[in-house]
This record gives C-alpha cells, structure tokens and sequence, in this order.
C-alpha cells in the first residue's frame, strides 16, 4: 500500500473537501449504536487532517453537520453536539502543533450556546496560524448558503450599494460562507453514495469528484493516497480543450 510518502507533491490539491459518510452503517455493522460511528469516526478525522497537513494541502473541509442533519432524533443530535465540543476541546494543541488553523461555515446560530462558544473558543486560539486552514461545515446547506448570499446582495441593490448589472462571480463569492476559501479542487465521498448532499455546490464547479466504498470510520492513510493518486492522474481542462492547455 502507498503511502503519502509516494505521492507527486508538486500536484497536491489546494483546497480538498470531504463528505464523511458511512459512520452509522459502520457502526450497524458491528452490532453498536451509531454514536460509536461517530466517536470512531472522530479518529479517522483527526488522521486525516495530520496526513493533509503533511502533504502541503492548503484547506481542507469537512462535512460535519448538515441542515438536514438537525431533523435526526433529539438524543442522537445532542450527542454529536457533545462530541464536538469534546472533540474541539482536544484538538487545539494538536491544531496548533502543527500550525493549523480552525475555520467553520454554516449558520452557526443554531449550534447550542455550549458548542458555539467552545468553536469559537478553539478558533480564536488557532487564529494566527499559518499552515493548513481546516474548515468544518457545521449546520451547513449549500442552498440554505446560496439563498442567504441572494437574499443579502438584494439589500444591497436595493440600498443602491450594488447595481445589478455588475452582479459577478466574484461578488457572488463575496457573500457566501466560503468567502475566504479557494474552489474546491477534489471532493471525496466515502461510503458508495454518489451524491453531493447539498454540500458546496457553488465551489465544487470544476472540482474532481472521488467516491469510495469504504465507510468513513475505515478510510485509512493509503485511501487517501489513493485518491490523491486518482487526482493527480486526471486532466484538468476547466472548459478547455487538452490542446490548449499544451
């Protein structure tokens, strides 16, 4: 098995964003309740990032908690919410260790007042690092995200701030969540769903997609080599032809 060792460094993608799926069904699988997916999946989370930040990738996003994921039974919401504050609380030596800083998207609002203050708390403390920027989208929804970024330039062409006709990509960019990140270059899904999920639709235009059958919890360092390996091998063309671009 390779190893990030054996990866192409010069063709790292900047931005790599993750859909962690498969930590209920891991769980399922064992005879355990699906909180133990997410507490093993916990675990592979924190691998990852170490491995990301190794390979030189500049930011990496985590699809944390979606919308959508609010609608799941009370007890199962309340304890994820309590394994993130845990989980944040242990992490921001490692974070600052190796020069990481911590950065969230979503409408952050509906977390519970303990787990926002402990994200804020771990973000402030992780502010002026250098390295990798590790982005977690925590009660996040792409079309909740886009919405929200019409609903405000509105106000601003209303308010005569903006004019219509000069509505470009890049002020689009300028009122989403993500602001401040690069396009997506490789999204990565595990547990064989081919979906999106409402997850960075925006900036995943020209992204290359990478789906796995391994659930999350199983997803190991060589997984994400291979899929790396899978990247380095595509060609990249954002509308052009392979002409053009030799």
């Amino acid at each position: 098995m390779d190893t990030i060792e054996d990866l192409n460094k010069e063709n790292i993608p900047d931005h790599l964003a993750i859909i962690m799926d498969g930590n209920g069904r891991w769980a399922k699988q064992k005879g355990k309740l699906r909180i133990f997916g997410r507490e093993n999946g916990v675990k592979t989370v924190r691998k990852v990032v170490e491995n990301c930040a190794k390979l030189g990738v500049g930011y990496l996003t985590l699809y944390t908690f979606s919308t959508e994921n609010w609608n799941r039974p009370k007890l199962e919401v309340d304890t994820l919410m309590r394994i993130l504050v845990s989980s944040l609380k242990k992490e921001v030596k490692t974070l600052n260790k190796n020069n990481i800083k911590l950065n969230a998207i979503g409408n952050l609002s509906l977390l519970p007042a303990k787990a926002g203050g402990e994200l804020k708390n771990v973000m402030s403390k992780t502010s002026a690092n250098t390295g990798m920027t590790l982005t977690l989208a925590l009660s996040y929804g792409s079309r909740d995200e886009i919405r929200t970024a019409v609903q405000e330039i509105s106000i601003k062409v209303k308010n005569n701030i903006i004019s219509p006709e000069n509505i470009d990509e890049i002020i689009i960019n300028n009122h989403l969540y993500t602001q401040n990140l690069p396009d997506v270059d490789l999204l990565i899904r595990t547990s064989g769903e081919h979906r999106i999920s409402n997850f960075l639709l925006w900036q995943i235009a020209y992204a290359e997609l990478y789906f796995t059958d391994v659930l999350w919890p199983d997803f190991k360092e060589h997984h994400l080599v291979d899929a790396i390996k899978n990247y380095q091998n595509r060609e990249r063309r954002f509308g052009k032809t392979s002409e053009q671009l030799n």
